[in-house]
């Protein structure tokens, strides 16, 4: 448990993230390659998926990392205050995807979107590979029994 918490350390978290990640690139290919081909009902059927992974993702991160780094890190402030910085930055992160997948929420009905749709995707795919990246080079190996 985190100290003054009912959250447990859970031995699998890390591997059901990462996971979570090449899911979500697994994903985005398969959009990525929709969207390419103009295929825009598949694309808009693929975002659907996309969005709800990424939510799922994010929600485990929050209820099952975030609270528990923040409890078990509370006397390493070094540690402590990079986690705060990785959870922040997700957060404008994850707002702004959450604007694009709204944005296009109606893909599939509007083909005159393909451009613009497809060079928005291609950054918000740069962004979720460096962050998936960051996250499992330093946020990840913070996570471990109290």
């Amino acid at each position: 448990m985190a100290p003054g918490t009912r959250i447990a350390h859970h031995f699998e978290l890390i591997a059901q993230l990462e996971q979570d990640h090449r899911d979500l690139l697994r994903i985005y290919s398969g959009l990525r390659r929709a969207s390419d081909a103009g295929r825009m009902q598949e694309a808009g059927e693929q975002l659907e998926t996309f969005r709800h992974a990424l939510q799922g993702h994010l929600l485990k991160e929050n209820v099952k990392l975030y609270v528990y780094l923040e409890h078990t890190l509370a006397a390493d402030a070094t540690s402590h205050e990079l986690m705060h910085g990785f959870r922040h930055e997700m957060d404008r992160i994850g707002k702004a995807v959450m604007v694009f997948l709204d944005r296009y929420r109606d893909l599939a009905g509007h083909p005159e979107w393909k451009d613009d749709f497809a060079r928005e995707l291609d950054g918000i795919g740069k962004v979720l590979v460096e962050r998936m990246r960051n996250e499992e080079s330093n946020l990840y190996p913070l996570y471990g029994p109290p």
